[in-house]
């Protein structure tokens, strides 16, 4: 077992309206100059490229936009790693994927820019970043000599999350690029994809301090582990993530951390499996105001959030947890 600071780890798609599909046998066309430590990041030689639209934000502001596309991807594509550069003023980003676009290709919009709740079009938490310059490199031996890979089809609909503050006293200009390299075509290789649980029932009292809400979700039988971390917001002091049911105190994965949680990584044998196929995560919080209740949502500035994200394996395809008042279930 080994602790990184990949930060926050996840499945599925990307690429974008107005980015460009790469193979190592095509003439590569030129690409916006990317940010990043060294202002550019050259595309893949096998995979996609996709670069946000340019946002000006204002001295002061604190507020969260998506940009939605299409993976420019014309194949299927095992990507097995990921490369994000984002500008000053980027506190995070997270790339999302859905089944079918939940705004037109190219749009920028800070209205609904999140999970929304349970819904039939429940977005994908594919891969996020909260440094400015991030790689994330998959297992490359899945115990019996395989890599692991992210499966991408062509064509995909997906967004960038994007959460800036401008603490300067001049307007920022920032946007995202992110890099898939994929597998040659003829690879072989083991899937891998998203694990990830929302708490859509959170209730913090106001004025009250160590609130802890906890959750437990099923995770698909037979999957091994790879990666765990958690994602919250400002008001969480806490974040744990258990193998097996509600009473558990095997812990896996802890933060006291809310902006870089960091993550927990599994390079080899032996990978995590969870206790009776269950897994429980919780979020201990302080909330400071004395006349709100603060609860679930997408807002940095207003709302909480508690997640535990991860990647699993054999699996083709994401499971997201998601938890009400009632219970938790697996979305569709």
């Amino acid at each position: 077992m080994r602790r990184t600071t990949l930060g926050l780890l996840l499945l599925s798609t990307l690429a974008a309206c107005g980015g460009t599909a790469y193979d190592a046998g095509d003439d590569q066309p030129a690409v916006d100059a990317a940010p990043g430590g060294d202002g550019a990041l050259p595309p893949p030689a096998r995979g996609f490229q996709v670069k946000s639209t340019d946002i000006v934000i204002e001295p002061g502001d604190e507020i969260t936009y998506c940009y939605y596309f299409r993976t420019p991807n014309t194949e299927a594509m095992a990507i097995n790693k990921w490369t994000s550069a984002m500008t000053p003023g980027s506190h995070h980003m997270i790339m999302f994927t859905t089944e079918t676009d939940k705004m037109p290709p190219g749009t920028v919009s800070a209205n609904n820019c999140g999970f929304g709740g349970a819904s039939a079009n429940v977005p994908v938490w594919t891969y996020a970043a909260q440094t400015a310059d991030a790689v994330v490199a998959l297992p490359a031996d899945d115990g019996a000599g395989k890599p692991l890979a992210q499966e991408i089809p062509a064509n995909t609909p997906a967004f960038f999350q994007m959460h800036y503050l401008n603490s300067t006293d001049g307007p920022l200009t920032v946007s995202v690029t992110l890099n898939a390299d994929a597998l040659p075509a003829a690879a072989p290789y083991t899937p891998t994809a998203a694990y990830v649980t929302y708490n859509n029932a959170i209730s913090i009292p106001p004025n009250s301090t160590n609130v802890v809400q906890t959750k437990t979700c099923s995770t698909p039988a037979g999957m091994k582990f790879w990666s765990m971390s958690t994602h919250a917001h400002k008001q969480a002091i806490k974040t744990e993530v258990f193998s097996g049911g509600a009473a558990s105190t095997d812990s896996v994965f802890s933060s006291t951390d809310w902006e870089h949680p960091g993550a927990v990584t599994w390079m080899g044998n032996p990978f995590q499996t969870f206790s009776n196929n269950q897994l429980t995560f919780s979020c201990t919080y302080n909330n400071p105001d004395a006349q709100r209740t603060i609860t679930s949502g997408d807002s940095a500035a207003t709302d909480e959030m508690c997640m535990a994200t991860g990647y699993m394996f054999p699996a083709t395809r994401p499971t997201m947890c998601i938890c009400v008042a009632q219970g938790c279930f697996l979305a569709p």
